[in-house]
């Protein structure tokens, strides 16, 4: 079972580390008020993340999205609120300019991102349904190894969007690199519909 579980890990890695839209809207947060300040939206992007991979575990998203008109529905409001993100991502204030603690991105925020988050439900449904361990045992561990993998990604982008916000203490770079974030994630959530 390691073995299943070590090939999982290693076929989740590139799909759930890729950029798309909570791991850009960590890095734009971790830019744009820091590690800290952030803390509670990344605490709402893990447990968003680990309710998707319970969802999909369980099978409660195949069936919701069985639904009529259930699948258009929401990928409408997910995309009403990738573009409200992204919004606050462009606006937020350069490091410099705030005050502790002000427009700091919620939990709530986090949460509701990774709920919506297609991309998530893509690329967790993909490797846990093309891993095959043992039924209920080693769906747990896929569950654990998902979940604690989800953790090391969502914290590896905070911390890359906080290390650079270092540099982003001048107020004409820290709003070229909002937008810059803001940007790809909007894209992230547009290519795959243009497909």
């Amino acid at each position: 079972m390691a073995g299943d579980l070590a090939l999982l890990v290693l076929a989740a890695l590139p799909l759930m580390g890729s950029p798309g839209p909570a791991t850009l809207s960590l890095a734009g947060m971790g830019a744009a008020h820091g590690m800290r300040l952030s803390a509670h939206y990344a605490a709402g992007v893990n447990i968003g993340t680990i309710a998707v991979v319970l969802a999909i575990a369980a099978g409660i998203t195949a069936i919701v999205l069985e639904l009529p008109g259930m699948k258009p529905a929401l990928m409408v409001l997910a995309g009403a609120y990738m573009i409200y993100l992204a919004w606050h991502i462009a606006t937020a204030p350069p490091v410099a300019a705030q005050e502790q603690g002000a427009g700091a991105p919620s939990f709530l925020s986090g949460l509701v991102l990774a709920i919506a988050n297609p991309k998530a439900y893509a690329a967790i449904g993909a490797v846990y349904a093309g891993n095959t361990t043992d039924a209920d045992e080693g769906a747990i561990w896929k569950v654990i190894a998902l979940s604690v993998l989800a953790i090391a990604v969502n914290t590896t982008w905070l911390w890359f969007g906080a290390a650079i916000a270092a540099i982003l203490y001048d107020p004409r770079k820290a709003r070229i690199a909002n937008l810059i974030f803001a940007f790809l994630l909007l894209a992230s959530v547009a290519l795959p519909l243009l497909r």
